[in-house]
């Protein structure tokens, strides 16, 4: 049997319970370790509170390997693969999933809080989201914008966006991968201002006017943690907002801000009369115009 079993987002203990029983049980417990991170536990936190010994699954580990974690998991062992937030954040999981129903390896989820659902936190009301992005880091030779077309999507139907901001763990540098060299890059993770500024780069270079520097949105930081943190601003305030240590996620607002949600964002700004204000202009920017019904075509 294979479980995919989520963690939730912070601490060892934000696993359920029926996951936690399940762990204590399986001959093999695989982390996943590279879409995301626990922000108060590791490994050693792991094991010591499951009692069981943990195998760290980086991504070449589960997007190459799965015959390894997969191997005796159809009849002889049963094997635990745990995601931080919810097993199914990912589409690797998914990947995972079809291999061990080729293989005829039955598949249990235990399911967790994630970031999809626990950004309601934010005061956004869930259902005014549209589609979520994922926003990587840039280089100098690679700025990949097909995220711009999605914000696009969602802002002229008023909804709000999710922003996932890049991870890096485990990873090489072109040179070491070249010379075929296992040296790895230190881990980073993409924080709230860098997140900003490469919006803004990306609208000033497509200029479709998907948003602007003027769009009010919320950096939300260390969700799920004790040390959760929420700030309300434009894109060029919170491209110069210290967001702190990671993990770090971004909210552009939709055109259509409910009252309710405006009420409850006051309590993250700086200024309530200027986020208002700010708020309304947006709305006023991005305003589609007025529905024309096509003309009747009576034939004789």
């Amino acid at each position: 049997m294979l479980y995919l079993i989520g963690l939730g987002l912070s601490h060892e203990s934000d696993i359920t319970v029926r996951g936690l029983e399940i762990v204590k049980k399986c001959s093999r417990v695989y982390l996943e370790a590279y879409t995301s991170i626990l922000m108060a536990a590791d490994i050693s936190s792991l094991e010591s509170f499951y009692g069981r010994p943990v195998i760290l699954a980086d991504r070449e580990l589960v997007e190459t390997g799965s015959d390894v974690i997969l191997k005796n998991a159809k009849e002889e062992e049963d094997v635990a693969f745990l995601v931080v937030g919810d097993p199914f954040g990912a589409t690797t999981h998914t990947d995972l999933v079809i291999r061990a129903r080729e293989l005829e390896i039955p598949v249990e989820v235990i399911h967790n809080a994630s970031v999809m659902n626990a950004v309601g936190a934010c005061g956004l009301q869930l259902y005014q989201f549209g589609q979520t992005i994922s926003l990587v880091f840039f280089t100098d030779s690679w700025k990949p914008d097909s995220f711009y077309n999605k914000i696009m999507e969602n802002r002229k139907i008023g909804l709000h966006t999710l922003i996932l901001l890049d991870i890096k763990v485990k990873e090489q540098s072109i040179e070491n991968m070249a010379r075929g060299r296992l040296i790895y890059e230190p881990p980073r993770y993409m924080d709230i201002a860098t997140a900003c500024k490469q919006l803004i780069e990306i609208e000033e270079l497509r200029g479709e006017q998907a948003y602007t520097e003027n769009t009010p949105c919320v950096a939300v930081s260390r969700l799920g943690s004790p040390t959760q943190k929420f700030k309300a601003g434009t894109l060029k305030e919170l491209s110069e907002y210290d967001s702190g240590e990671p993990l770090h996620t971004l909210v552009m607002l939709g055109r259509q801000v409910h009252d309710l949600e405006l009420e409850y964002l006051y309590q993250f700004v700086d200024n309530k009369e200027k986020f208002k204000k700010d708020v309304e202009q947006d709305q006023e920017f991005f305003k589609p115009p007025p529905y024309v019904p096509p003309e009747e075509n009576f034939s004789d």
